[in-house]
């Protein structure tokens, strides 16, 4: 069977333009593209084969279906020769049954989707796959491209730069000075890229790479680019595969660029039209107060009782707020994120800086290891619980969207109660004294006071 797809604009505009050609907005309305496939011949399979198909496949070693992505072959890029898929294994992470924690904050069923244990510790691999082999495609039919390149707070140019180094791709990445933690910088620095830190935030920086890379010579690689949604979109079968093909009622996700937000609300739609599910679950967008341009948006509509639109929207000044990776004021996939939403039923919380760190931890003495931007989400969450939007028996799937410990700024400056607020459940080391019988006395008192 031959599998077709195609760039078309998100707005509605007429035309269609290869997954091959260097274009990232509607020649007609400057508006988003998005990836469309011929589901035509996605239904020439039932969808129990695609089913059967999709679990034959999971975590296997046939190249390269092995990957959460790339498993998904048909429906995420059909075009890339297998011997240029560039895969570092990424996706089929780990459904953890949050139990305990869903307890405390009165959920009977709160699972999370640990996307940050991923090869570079965030769900960004799973969009970079589809994007760095789609490149080495181009280039093996002949295109003339020097580098593929992109703006980040983080996540997004380290992802680029592993998946880059193993396609031996270069890499060109902009950051914006001191504005993410250590673990992030080192990383596409460690991995060769051309790393550029500017003097401005990560809008600023967007802007640039959006003039740096109408030279087609060198790809865009951020979120704007809809190859990135197709990868990313894979969270979504991948959550129900790892239910027996069944939907969970809420799926909570940080949002920043808010590519992801509409990658995920486009899975779970696929898999409705094909006829794999046959409902979607609510999508609830979870933003900073500090840079909360959709929830603002959102808010507005709801008291006006309307549904959000692109009116509603004004892009502001991202402040500086602890999820540093989704500071971002004038987010590029709002569009289609807007869209999402309406197709979902969907939801914008916000969390202020507190709520972001204590959730943060409170999930941590359970077992987690969460980044800022995935307390974001557990702060939205427990609000929506006690507020009775979410209800004790709903299903609940939240999205953590990289390994805490590329964030240990953020994790120590908690439990050291240097966040600017108090720390609800900070811990921190007790001095002991050497001797065994003096320690073991000090540990067991220790152990008394914890109770």
């Amino acid at each position: 069977m031959d599998y077709a797809a195609w760039f078309q604009c998100a707005a509605g505009c007429e035309g269609r333009w290869p997954l091959s050609e260097v274009i990232y907005r509607c020649p007609h309305c400057e508006g988003l593209l998005e990836v469309e496939h011929d589901k035509s011949a996605w239904r020439q399979r039932s969808p129990m084969a695609w089913a059967r198909l999709f679990d034959q496949r999971w975590r296997r070693t046939s190249w390269p279906y092995g990957s959460g992505v790339w498993g998904k072959k048909e429906w995420v890029q059909p075009h890339v020769e297998d011997d240029n898929v560039v895969s570092l294994y990424e996706g089929g992470s780990n459904l953890f049954w949050a139990e305990r924690y869903g307890k405390q904050i009165g959920l009977d069923e709160l699972w999370v989707k640990q996307c940050g244990t991923s090869h570079t510790g965030s769900f960004k691999d799973l969009g970079m796959t589809v994007l760095v082999s789609t490149v080495k495609q181009m280039i093996a039919d002949g295109a003339s491209i020097r580098a593929v390149a992109c703006a980040s707070t983080g996540d997004t140019s380290a992802a680029l730069a592993a998946y880059g180094a193993a396609a031996g791709i270069p890499v060109v990445v902009l950051l914006p000075a001191n504005k993410i933690s250590a673990a992030q910088l080192v990383q596409p620095m460690a991995n060769g890229a051309l790393v550029c830190s500017l003097d401005t935030d990560f809008d600023g920086c967007m802007r640039v790479v959006q003039a740096l890379t109408r030279d087609k010579e060198i790809y865009l690689a951020n979120s704007m680019n809809s190859l990135r949604v197709e990868g990313q979109k894979t969270i979504a079968p991948e959550i129900v595969q790892q239910f027996d093909w069944e939907v969970p009622d809420w799926v909570l996700v940080p949002g920043g660029n808010l590519g992801n937000v509409s990658a995920i609300a486009k899975g779970f739609i696929e898999l409705r039209d094909m006829g794999l599910i046959s409902k979607v679950p609510r999508v609830v967008c979870c933003q900073a107060e500090r840079a909360n341009p959709l929830f603002e948006a959102y808010t507005k509509a709801k008291a006006e009782g309307r549904p959000m639109t692109m009116q509603d929207f004004q892009p502001k000044a991202a402040q500086p707020t602890l999820a540093s990776a989704i500071q971002i004021g004038a987010p590029v996939s709002t569009p289609k994120a807007i869209k999402a939403l309406a197709a979902c039923n969907g939801v914008v919380a916000q969390a202020s800086e507190e709520a972001l760190a204590n959730a943060a931890a409170r999930a941590d003495l359970c077992g987690l290891f969460t980044c800022p931007h995935t307390g974001v989400a557990l702060a939205c969450l427990e609000d929506l619980v006690g507020q009775g939007e979410i209800r004790r028996g709903d299903r609940v799937v939240l999205i953590s969207t990289a390994h805490g410990l590329k964030f240990t700024e953020f994790k120590t400056g908690y439990h050291e109660n240097r966040l600017g607020f108090e720390s609800a459940h900070r811990n921190v080391p007790i001095e002991i004294p050497g001797d065994p019988a003096a320690a073991i006395g000090a540990i067991k008192s220790a152990l008394d006071t914890r109770g």
